[in-house]
């Protein structure tokens, strides 16, 4: 039996628009194994406090309207060198990386509060989810293209926890913008990280960016479709006006001209399991174009 992530090509499963929301990530690296629920992983310094570390970080992460997500380097790891911890901002036009060191999970609580700032970067963060006791296809389709993305960017590489959309692994995630690829062939993620590196999306493998929400990532999507630019700081959105439950009006910033996007959403019921540990049917949202886009 074909699991998720196969079934879902099969079908041409649509990737537009399937990023989920993520203004913000924490990324906090972890040399365990990683549990299902990923922030279980964590572990107060002292244990008799009672702390339930894991809960209070997930509160203030949803507090910050920021995903926390387990880090590890590929293959062997040293372990003579601190761990660490990454703040990321994805907000168009606030994109900014800081990094710091990890003395214990504890530390985190700092983090969040801001107490411990961090160090700012311009190094670009390459995540691929290979969060196997999350999800098979995580780990089977995650972990060769980890490997060929670190053998050409070892220092900006990293295994990820679970980052949403099983059926579309392996799923890539580009930092700052956090840009959302899904059904990667290990061959390709190092081309697309490249692109990346040039300021460029390639809209094959695309699912959007998680730093706005799905009607603009779908809006976005129609927009480059149409012909307009691919670069990541291109079509912005400057305003989004819902018309109904399922309709939206999406403008966006076309090189210092408004574009207007108009997109609807319907639930489709797909006769199979989503993810591996799911059972059948499953919804999945799809978007459309409205009304065909007037290019200036």
């Amino acid at each position: 039996m074909l699991r998720c992530a196969a079934s879902a090509e099969l079908r041409g499963d649509s990737l537009v628009a399937s990023a989920p929301p993520a203004e913000r990530w924490l990324l906090i690296e972890s040399r365990t194994p990683w549990p299902r629920q990923a922030l279980n992983a964590l572990r107060p310094a002292d244990p008799t406090t009672g702390l339930d570390l894991a809960a209070e970080v997930t509160r203030l992460c949803v507090a910050q309207r920021c995903r926390p997500a387990l880090i590890r380097r590929y293959g062997r790891t040293d372990r003579t060198v601190p761990r660490r911890w990454a703040m990321v901002d994805s907000r168009p036009g606030h994109e900014s990386i800081r990094w710091g060191d990890l003395p214990n999970d504890d530390h985190l609580l700092n983090v969040l509060s801001g107490a411990d700032p961090g160090t700012p970067s311009t190094e670009p963060i390459y995540l691929v989810c290979t969060h196997g006791r999350h999800d098979a296809c995580c780990a089977i389709r995650g972990r060769p293209a980890a490997a060929a993305l670190s053998a050409t960017y070892p220092d900006e590489t990293w295994e990820c926890s679970h980052v949403g959309g099983d059926r579309f692994a392996a799923n890539l995630v580009f930092l700052p913008h956090s840009l959302f690829y899904g059904h990667v062939p290990a061959t390709h993620a190092a081309t697309l990280a490249a692109e990346y590196n040039k300021g460029l999306i390639v809209p094959a493998y695309y699912r959007g960016s998680a730093a706005v929400p799905p009607p603009v990532q779908a809006a976005q999507h129609f927009a480059r479709e149409a012909g307009l630019s691919l670069s990541v700081d291109a079509l912005h959105p400057l305003a989004v006006h819902q018309l109904a439950p399922t309709h939206w009006q999406v403008n966006l910033d076309n090189e210092g001209h408004p574009l207007e996007v108009e997109v609807t959403s319907h639930q489709t019921t797909i006769n199979a399991a989503l993810t591996c540990a799911a059972t059948a049917p499953g919804q999945a949202r799809i978007f459309t174009l409205t009304t065909p886009i007037k290019l200036p």
